[in-house]
């Protein structure tokens, strides 16, 4: 039984999502701000979260920003058409996905599984110890760690299936497309855009200088990939 947080300030909005999510066996937590869902997080124990961005006392961004220093739980943003640049920035900082208003229930209950799905086998044991290496980043996939020149580094699970996928093909060219297909598990319809952002916040965590890339380089028209050879 997985446990969905949601945080929005407009009641309708948490109910009809409610209703949505315990249709499908969920068990949901609500909240109406982001300190009541940062509260939450700390009383319960949530395997996503579905957050809406302008809230009043503690906003989506911030409140995805403080879960992250010490969270890798799933959270998708709940956006209107007008707050893109949000939607960017919800995702440089650490969102998984969002959901724009107003929104189907179908795609609700689709990106809850995609996500929820993701995080569950990133979190178990079950494919067994593999170690992929490429110069200095090593990615155990059995305990599913990630380690830098031997430091430990933390990603989200969409930034750890990314650097799976490329470090599993080093010297290979993935498209946007070719990423978030795989990744996402979704038509990679406008995708280029949140594929970026995340790429630029694995550069962040992984590159000692992010704007000079020395492992995970972009092909100018083409896509991404991770330097063969690396050191």
């Amino acid at each position: 039984m997985y446990n969905i947080l949601i945080c929005d300030d407009d009641r309708d909005i948490v109910s009809a999502l409610d209703i949505y999510l315990s249709s499908e066996g969920y068990q949901t937590v609500k909240a109406y701000n982001g300190k009541e869902a940062l509260k939450a997080v700390e009383q319960n124990n949530i395997h996503l979260i579905l957050m809406d961005i302008m809230m009043p006392e503690l906003d989506g961004i911030r409140t995805t920003a403080k879960l992250r220093e010490g969270s890798n739980v799933p959270i998708i943003l709940l956006t209107a058409k007008s707050e893109d640049a949000d939607k960017i920035l919800g995702l440089n900082i650490g969102a998984d996905d969002y959901i724009t208003k107003p929104f189907n229930p179908l795609e609700v209950i689709a990106r809850v599984k995609s996500q929820l799905r993701r995080y569950t086998t990133l979190g178990g044991a079950d494919k067994g110890p593999g170690l992929i290496s490429v110069g200095p980043i090593s990615m155990d996939d059995g305990a599913k760690q990630v380690t830098v020149d031997g430091e430990p580094v933390a990603l989200t699970p969409i930034e750890y299936n990314i650097l799976k996928l490329l470090l599993s093909h080093p010297g290979q060219v993935f498209s946007s497309s070719q990423i978030y297909e795989q990744v996402w598990n979704d038509p990679a319809y406008g995708s280029e855009n949140t594929v970026a952002v995340h790429i630029r916040h694995l550069r962040e965590k992984i590159e000692i200088n992010p704007a000079d890339p020395r492992y995970l380089k972009v092909v100018w028209g083409l896509g991404y990939k991770i330097e063969k050879g690396a050191n």
